[in-house]
Parts: structure tokens; sequence; C-alpha cells
């Protein structure tokens, strides 16, 4: 038995030495406040570790300081390769210089990096499409192929955090799909409040969607109906609809407005269910992760990683005389509604359970 516990022991020194041999990637993350990103983090941590590196997990817990020092430390540390889901996508401009300095490549997950010549890959979904398709849900549940300007549907607006390069290309894709039907006179939003600098929610916050929603139903809607919402996130959606409740939304005669969002959080799939909000657009993380790992295991060999956009990612720096945009690897998303949301999440990807879901 001891000689057995000898071997194993022997085993798994052998085996962290290997892996600490190989180096260590840095993995920084945004928050630990939201699913999704407890979800990523562990999901890129166990991508490393099975290619044989030690990997430095870092949650900045939205405060962009956190981020900055946590960064820094990495790169004393010296990490073989950095990956940023970022705070702040353009606060980071320094500390890249100083990893570039240090011959750290730079990956950026899901949140474009801003204002840096230093980020060498990008990856994402296609946010643009993810923006459409939450323009999609909208034009399905309100049915705006039927409706007519003698009785148009009234929306609200909202985006997501101004400083998430993401949050542009959701709104704008959105905006872009509903165009033809503001252009039409079916659709009008309420308020007349658009644009990013007016209907961003900084760092996504439910709660602070929630309170602008209750203020657009004090001041807007004493006389009209809220028929649909433009939601950027779950957490944004659910802040929407609990404020339309609190009116008396969702009663007989009032029905709940439509609804959309994005990330499939458990919450909002329950209610999606429930019947409450009407659809999310489905990122499987999972996927992004394991883009990411690939995009590793080829940096980590000397190779160019696999990239299929070359042309949209532009952050704002130059490099080499030109305006740099970053090379990207750009994943594809999936609209889920009621009635394919156990198709789509527990039979095809088993993203979730019945049992998580509550269904039968």
């Amino acid at each position: 038995m001891k000689k057995f516990l000898s071997v194993v022991l022997a085993l798994a020194f052998a085996s962290l030495a290997f892996a600490s041999g190989k180096g260590t990637v840095g993995i920084a993350m945004p928050t630990r406040s939201a699913q999704r990103w407890l979800s990523d983090g562990e999901s890129v941590k166990k991508g490393v570790e099975a290619l044989g590196y030690q990997a430095d997990l870092q949650y900045g817990d939205d405060v962009i300081e956190n981020q900055v020092n946590q960064i820094e430390n990495m790169i004393t540390k010296g990490v073989k390769v950095l990956v940023i889901a970022s705070i702040d996508g353009s606060s980071l401009t320094d500390v890249l210089e100083k990893a570039h300095e240090a011959g750290i490549p730079v990956i950026a997950y899901d949140r474009l990096i801003r204002n840096s010549p230093y980020v060498d890959y990008y990856v994402s979904f296609d946010n643009y499409k993810v923006g459409q398709q939450m323009g999609d849900i909208l034009i399905k549940g309100l049915e705006l192929d039927k409706a007519t300007t003698a009785k148009p549907k009234i929306i609200e607006v909202f985006g997501g955090s101004p400083d998430d390069n993401n949050a542009y290309f959701f709104y704008n894709g959105a905006m872009d799909n509903l165009k033809p039907y503001f252009d039409k006179g079916v659709l009008k939003i309420g308020s007349g409040q658009q644009g990013m600098d007016v209907v961003g929610t900084l760092r996504w916050d439910g709660a602070a969607a929630q309170a602008r929603m209750e203020n657009l139903l004090s001041a807007y809607y004493t006389n009209q109906t809220l028929d649909g919402a433009l939601s950027p996130y779950d957490p944004i959606s659910l802040g929407i609809l609990q404020a339309c409740k609190g009116v008396g939304y969702g009663s007989a005669g009032k029905p709940l407005p439509i609804v959309g969002g994005q990330d499939a959080d458990l919450a909002s799939i329950k209610s999606i269910i429930a019947g409450e909000q009407y659809a999310t657009v489905f990122k499987d993380t999972r996927s992004l992760a394991a883009a990411t790992v690939e995009m590793l295991k080829a940096i980590m060999a000397g190779q160019k990683p696999e990239v299929n956009n070359t042309t949209d990612y532009e952050n704002g720096s130059t490099k080499d005389g030109k305006p740099y945009i970053v090379p990207s690897m750009l994943l594809q998303s999936t609209a889920i509604f009621k009635e394919n949301a156990v198709s789509e999440l527990v039979e095809k990807t088993g993203y979730y359970t019945k049992d998580q879901l509550g269904v039968k």
C-alpha cells in the first residue's frame, strides 16, 4: 500500500512539475457577480491545464484598478500569455504596453480591448449578428410585419455598458434590423430616448435598468401602453420586467411587454419557460473557452492561430502607421424562445439539465 501511495504521489508531483515547467497562462475575468463569467473563467482554466500549463485565474470584481493590478502581477510573475476579459476596454493601455515589452501575447476574451496595438487576438461571438438577433426577437414577438401606422407598437430601448465595445455592436445590429419598422411608422420609442450615450447601462447593471424603466413608466406611460423593450442582457431584461410588474403589467388585460435578452442565464430561461421574458440570445461560452484554448495552443507552438475576421474589429489604435484591426475568431449564437429552450439548451447542447430548468 505504501509503495502504491508513493507511486501515486510521485506521478502527481511529476505532473505538477511538468505543468509548472511549461509555464503559466494569466486569465483576467471581469467579475464574479455574473454566472457566465464564473463559467468562462473555469472553462478557460480547465482548458489551459489540459494543455499542461498552470492557470492564474483572477477576477476584478468590476473594479478597474483591481484588474490592472492583477494583470501587472501576472506580468511580473512571467506568464506566457494573457487572456483578458476587460472590465473597461479602454483602461488597459499602459499595462498592455508592459506586457508587450515583456514579450507576452494578449488575447482579448469576448470584450474587445481598445486603444492599444498590443492586443494580438480577439475571441468572441459575431456581436453585430447577436444584435440583429435581438432585433429579430422584437420583430417576431411584436409581430411587426402585421403592425400598422394606425396602431404602432411602442417600445423602450436599453443598451449595454458604454465601456464595453460589444455593447455598440449589439445596439447597432438590433437598431439596424428595427430601422425599417421605425421608418414605416409602425414602431416607435415611447420616450424618444435612443443612442448609446442615452440608453447605455453601466456595468450591465440590472438594478440600474430597473430604476430607469421605473422612471420611464412614470414619465411616459400614464396614457400609453408599453409593448416591448430592447434588452441586451438577461439581468437587464429581468429588471425591466420587474419594473413593469410593479405598475400592473402581467395582470389581466395588461400583458407583460415583449422583452428579449442575451446570455441564456438560468433565471431568464426559467422566466421564458414561465411565459414572462420572451426570449434570449444563447452564446455557448464553453465553445468560446474552447476556441481560446485552441488559440493558446497555436501560440505556444509558435504558430499563428486560426482567425475568421480581419476587417471589423478596429480598436482605435494604430500599428505600422495604419488603423489597427485586431485579428478575430468569431463564433455563432442562437435565439432561444419558449418553444426551443429545452431542445437547444438541454437535448442539443447539454448546457442545462431538465432538473435545472424545472421541466420534465
